[in-house]
């Protein structure tokens, strides 16, 4: 009997390496990633300008964003399709910066202007860099200021538009399916934070897992082999740290450390 259905994940058309320069551009979700991502050494970019949530401050990352030549992988994390608009000038605007909430007007963007906009960062993305492998997903994370039905149709709002821009760009980009692996795979409290609305340790591990086994090369899975006893040396707490057992495996281990450096010069610690 099958308890839990099972997410398939597109196939990407493409293998992360190991240590290969990484941006992530998008809500809350994207900086989880991009965290675990720089955790096993990967050099990392994840929201040089703060986090952004919807499709236009995206666009806007990516506009200001120098280098952006530089990164072999790029994940478009979308959050929501609302949007402030400040008044005076009617510019959409990435960060409200703490002014009064009576300063703009709260909009939701369309299924086209989400397209729009998300085409818009990844044709400049291609302009800057044609070799770049570009992921776009949805974040799982539901907005309860909008309402359970609301911050659902922003999810709707959202799939739809990555549906439109990857069957238009299907060459260029790939899908992540996050968002259906928490709420069609997990779906079950236990994988949420103690807020019931952002997702835990283990399921950001658990996408992390899945990631791994669709996305990553031969030679970045025995990279991560590679790396993993040693992470886990650094990140023990020594009893005695002044033992000179615990100095001798420390000296032994950032020897290993060096190895790893020349053998990945990429390899970010």
């Amino acid at each position: 009997m099958e308890f839990r259905t099972i997410v398939e994940i597109p196939e990407p058309g493409f293998r992360i390496g190991p240590c290969e320069r990484m941006l992530f551009v998008g809500s809350c979700f994207a900086d989880n990633i991009g965290a675990r991502f720089r955790e096993e050494g990967f050099p990392v970019v994840a929201n040089p300008y703060g986090t952004m949530y919807n499709p236009v401050s995206i666009f806007h990352t990516i506009k200001r964003l120098k280098f952006i030549d530089s990164f072999k992988i790029v994940f478009l994390t979308l959050g929501t399709n609302h949007v402030y608009r400040l008044k005076e000038t009617g510019e959409i605007v990435d960060n409200c910066e703490k002014r009064p909430a009576s300063l703009f007007n709260e909009e939701e963007l369309s299924v086209d202007e989400c397209a729009e906009y998300l085409t818009k960062a990844i044709i400049l993305l291609r302009q800057e860099n044609p070799d770049a492998h570009i992921v776009l997903t949805v974040s799982p994370i539901r907005y309860r200021k909008y309402g359970y039905h609301g911050s659902q149709v922003s999810k709707a709002t959202l799939l739809l538009a990555v549906d439109k821009v990857f069957k238009n760009l299907c060459q260029s980009v790939a899908y992540f399916p996050a968002y259906e692996i928490v709420n069609d795979e997990l779906r079950d409290y236990r994988f949420y934070a103690p807020d019931m609305l952002h997702t835990s340790q283990q399921t950001v591990d658990y996408i992390w897992e899945r990631l791994v086994d669709t996305y990553f090369s031969p030679e970045a899975k025995t990279f991560l082999e590679e790396w993993r006893p040693l992470k886990q040396t650094l990140g023990h707490k020594a009893f005695d740290p002044e033992s000179e057992a615990y100095k001798a495996l420390m000296d032994k281990t950032m020897l290993k450390i060096e190895e790893l450096r020349e053998k990945y010069p990429n390899f970010a610690l």
